[in-house]
């Protein structure tokens, strides 16, 4: 075969390579994580031709396991949040969601999880207008990192925009799981 030719089959093969592979332009320092981030297409709506929304950040399932679930998220250092109660908020919208979407957050000291809600017992599912969500967790007087942001699992595109963390009151409910662990009798029952 003629040099010409194989450089040219290489050409369009890797073309095709880049082509079915997902998008992802999201602007640092956003990042996707989770089962199965290459099955999704994730980014920052900057125009509105995307989502319909301008600066909306997307997760959008692209192809294979509908049973896989990838996050869009980011990490900061905890210092100015340790011994507080905060909350990160946006409004997040749904499209055909055939699992589940929600937005979630962790707090680590020394490097292991010490908070964390995802929103699972709460999910957000199939198509949904712009809604006010939220996630509230304590920050530890030793925490390193906070991580946060929007998880979307199955098929479908879950979008997230006006976010803000900000630091509230203890008068805020932090979030716990609903069907998590009992709590135990303060004093027996007898």
């Amino acid at each position: 075969m003629k040099p010409h030719f194989i450089a040219l089959a290489a050409l369009a093969a890797a073309s095709l390579i880049a082509f079915a592979q997902p998008k992802n332009s999201l602007p640092a320092p956003w990042i996707m994580a989770g089962k199965s981030p290459s099955r999704y297409e994730a980014g920052k709506d900057s125009d509105g031709s995307q989502t319909g929304s301008n600066g909306a950040i997307y997760l959008r399932h692209a192809n294979g396991d509908t049973g896989s679930w990838a996050t869009v998220m980011q990490q900061f250092n905890a210092e100015h949040y340790r011994g507080k109660r905060i909350r990160f908020q946006a409004e997040v919208m749904t499209l055909k969601v055939t699992g589940w979407a929600g937005l979630w957050m962790r707090v680590d000291s020394h490097g292991q999880p010490s908070a964390f809600y995802n929103s699972q017992d709460k999910p957000i599912t199939g198509s949904t207008q712009w809604a006010t969500r939220s996630v509230v967790l304590d920050v530890d007087n030793d925490a390193d990192t906070i991580s946060l942001g929007l998880i979307g699992g199955g098929s479908g595109t879950s979008e997230m925009r006006n976010l803000r963390v900000d630091v509230v009151g203890k008068d805020v409910p932090v979030d716990h799981f609903s069907n998590g662990a009992p709590q135990m009798n303060k004093e027996p029952v007898l």
